[in-house]
């Protein structure tokens, strides 16, 4: 199980715990020198959970998930709520970690340094992906791949491994939604020799311009959810209306001494 602890050349970043769940105390700037000082060492696979409220529920539900979650090397706040909590805690956070803002972020700083891999999305976008970015900046593709919406088989699993393998990517993004993305990124993490993996859920299609993107306004003030909310009502009520809901009542809690969520 890998941590931030495991190399002696690293120190450990800040962090703080919501509803038991760790948090690293970062921003965009500081996570891209770190996925850089990843690939540069190939100490191991690293992966990166890039975490919303939603992530953090999904783990407070299921211990299982909440251990793939710690033992995950980078738990960046995608969410402004998580942000608004890290403050609440002492941490200068300025801004969120979103997903979309870090892959663009990344591809335009480092430009043609690094290989990238694309895994996820339905067929066509991790290649529609690849395209924008290297058009846009300039970046070396290694590789692409549309899993399959079901299970994948172990023939499937291992032809992956070895697609990934010989493509020999530096970063390998990663966007199945959470928390399959987690689960799919802690399951591979031993099996293949690529620095850092990153889930990023939703910007393969929003980096593509396939869903469009709420206002900066409304992304810099934590209200996404109510844009996504009336653009898919159907697929994401449950999450912002309930889980929402109780994500916001259980952080009252701790943050209270109501209730403990170790």
């Amino acid at each position: 199980m890998h941590s931030l602890a495991t190399s002696v050349s690293e120190v450990p970043l800040p962090s703080f715990r919501v509803l038991g769940t760790r948090v690293n105390a970062i921003q965009i700037p500081d996570a891209i020198a770190w996925i850089e000082r990843q690939i540069q060492t190939r100490e191991a696979t690293r992966y990166v959970a890039v975490t919303g409220m939603h992530g953090v529920m999904e783990s407070n539900r299921d211990e299982e998930f909440r251990a793939v979650l710690d033992a995950a090397d980078l738990v960046v706040p995608d969410g402004m709520p998580l942000v608004w909590v890290g403050r609440a805690r002492g941490y200068n956070l300025q801004r969120r970690v979103y997903g979309p803002e870090l892959m663009a972020t990344f591809c335009r700083e480092t430009g043609a340094l690094y290989r990238h891999f694309f895994y996820g999305g339905a067929p066509g976008v991790p290649e529609h992906l690849a395209e924008v970015l290297q058009k846009r900046w300039g970046i070396h593709i290694a590789g692409t791949y549309s899993p399959p919406f079901r299970s994948l088989t172990d023939q499937d699993k291992a032809e992956v491994i070895a697609r990934i393998q010989e493509a020999a990517p530096d970063i390998l993004w990663v966007g199945l939604s959470t928390p399959k993305q987690e689960r799919w990124m802690y399951e591979y993490r031993d099996k293949l020799d690529v620095p850092v993996m990153l889930g990023v859920g939703a910007a393969f299609d929003l980096n593509t311009g396939r869903l469009k993107q709420a206002p900066q306004w409304m992304r810099e003030n934590g209200l996404e959810w109510l844009f996504r909310l009336l653009a898919e009502p159907r697929r994401l009520w449950r999450r912002y209306l309930i889980c929402g809901s109780l994500f916001v009542w259980n952080v009252l809690l701790e943050s209270t001494r109501i209730k403990r969520f170790d």
